[in-house]
């Protein structure tokens, strides 16, 4: 097969696919529609808005994880590149870190209000 016909086997797949999703008709159950909670009735709407600062935090704590993956190779570093090196980087990486941790702080985004 070339490539022309290869590009519209999968053109007339995906039209094919297409139509036939937008002429299903669908019809939402209630059940479907409503949060499930574990098997317990939905103490409230659960498509409220969640606050920024636990987006906030969360982004802090998955960029704090990455720092703890990015300095776990460093004994193995120090063996195979100059010492000074690895120290210059691991420092920068650390600096840069702490300068954003304290931005942060400074600003107020780690202050959580209800």
């Amino acid at each position: 097969m070339n490539l022309i016909t290869l590009i519209t086997m999968a053109m007339v797949t995906s039209t094919a696919l297409y139509m036939i999703n937008i002429h299903i008709i669908m019809k939402p159950d209630t059940n479907k529609l409503s949060p499930y909670e574990c098997g317990f009735d939905p103490l409230g709407d659960a498509r409220t808005p969640i606050s920024i600062q636990f987006f906030l935090i969360a982004i802090l704590f998955i960029l704090f994880d990455l720092e703890i993956v990015l300095l776990l190779p460093t004994p193995w570093s120090m063996s195979t590149n100059p010492p000074n090196t690895t120290i210059t980087l691991i420092m920068t990486l650390l600096t840069i870190l702490t300068l954003g941790l304290m931005y942060e702080w400074l600003q107020g985004g780690l202050e959580w209000t209800e």
